[in-house]
């Protein structure tokens, strides 16, 4: 993409309303653009963000068996009494249709939509176990929402929901959304600072897991156990906080944020709806359920509370909106026609460039290029293209080198490979 074409523009100074971090940054570079509290639009070089964490997920839902389905956002009411939540769920958006007088719900959540979309494929117990995702828009009328995207009103969310037709089949699977969770933080770049922690399972079983990023930002408590890395929320923690999977007491406090978690619902949601399968004795059997999510646009704001400097953000790989940012420095025609072959042989190697070709100085593209994060930043000046070569920097170190072309190519592939 040449960022000529781009209608947005960087910005110098944060917003005023903002107080997060990651809103500031994200807004200032270009990536969002807000409408409202807890509400963003995202702009091209966000949506390329959001796309690619939408990719990292997908790959790793369809890996453990996850069939892809979009349910609506428009909820009825009567699905909502059914579960006896339409009173108790506190950040549900309610409205009245001026036509028919019936009640609807923007959708926070879809455990009253999706039991019934099951119950109604008339399954037998051959069919089981049964694992269906979506990725799709979410409302919540959040309290507060100062934490830019970490904390919204509309955003995106991933969910999973698992049907099984017992208890030890359910465990199993938990388990491989566990593992599965793991690896698309991993994917996300902030595998390092993210722990799997014990959290309240309310009604449904002893303990729930969240998985808590590490951060000064966060807006949870979380102790560490350093004997063997298991994570608790503070809710259940107590007082005097011991580690439930080891014993060990030296345990350390830390601000975290939520950035997915994982619940066995058992048969919550779905002894309501009646959802009850014929087993092979021929007798009705409840199916068991597990819920598994991750907000999209907390985990974006999440990897940009933890990747970042004074300088900017600091996009991991494989969520970066472009693989290479390539600069044209100076405004010399010759050097301009080296930049384009460049840009082109990059693009045809497969390697996504944002091409800067526009007419500023090299004091604002530098900074710019810092302020967008994406992990290569080449130039292309009188200097390196005398020698056929692009002066290369990652993002996340100080000194650059002269290369090839085709060793930037690898010098990405390879990057990408390993994040």
């Amino acid at each position: 993409m040449r960022e000529s074409t781009l209608f947005t523009r960087a910005r110098k100074e944060s917003p005023k309303d903002e107080v997060s971090l990651n809103a500031k940054l994200l807004t200032r570079a270009g990536f969002v653009e807000k409408l409202m509290a807890g509400v963003y639009s995202f702009l091209p070089l966000g949506t390329r963000v959001m796309r690619n964490i939408e990719r990292i997920i997908r790959e790793e839902m369809n890996a453990i068996g996850g069939q892809e389905i979009v349910m609506p956002a428009l909820e009825p009411r009567a699905n909502w009494e059914t579960t006896k939540r339409w009173d108790t769920y506190d950040t549900l958006f309610r409205f009245t249709s001026h036509y028919t007088k019936t009640d609807y719900v923007l959708g926070p959540t879809h455990e009253e939509i999706v039991v019934p979309l099951l119950q109604h494929q008339n399954l037998s117990y051959k069919d089981f176990p049964v694992y269906v995702y979506q990725i799709q828009t979410k409302f919540r009328d959040e309290a507060r929402a100062k934490s830019g995207l970490l904390r919204g009103r509309e955003f995106v969310m991933k969910d999973l929901y698992s049907f099984h037709l017992d208890e030890a089949d359910l465990d199993a699977y938990y388990e491989r959304v566990k593992e599965a969770y793991i690896r698309i933080f991993k994917r996300a770049g902030i595998g390092d600072r993210t722990h799997v922690t014990l959290a309240a399972g309310g009604t449904f079983a002893k303990y729930s897991h969240e998985f808590q990023m590490v951060t000064d930002a966060g807006e949870d408590t979380v102790y560490l156990c350093p004997k063997c890395g298991t994570g608790i929320n503070k809710e259940i923690a107590g007082d005097a906080p011991t580690c439930p999977a080891c014993g060990g007491t030296a345990l350390k406090e830390e601000r975290a944020i939520e950035v997915g978690n994982i619940f066995k619902l058992k048969t919550k949601y779905s002894a309501p709806f009646g959802f009850t399968v014929k087993a092979e004795d021929g007798k009705a059997k409840e199916v068991m359920m597990g819920c598994y999510g991750i907000g999209l646009n907390r985990l974006m704001g999440a990897v940009v509370e933890a990747r970042n400097d004074e300088r900017g953000i600091i996009w991991p790989a494989e969520v970066a909106p472009f693989d290479v940012h390539l600069l044209l420095i100076g405004d010399d025609a010759k050097v301009a026609k080296q930049a384009e072959e460049w840009y082109r042989k990059l693009t045809e190697a497969g390697v996504e460039v944002l091409y800067d070709d526009r007419q500023a100085s090299p004091g604002e593209k530098f900074a710019e290029a810092d302020l967008m994060g994406i992990p290569w930043r080449a130039v292309v000046s009188e200097k390196t293209a005398k020698g056929k070569k692009l002066e290369a920097k990652r993002r996340d170190e100080e000194t650059s080198r002269l290369v090839a072309v085709k060793e930037l190519v690898e010098l990405c592939c390879t990057k990408k490979s390993s994040a």
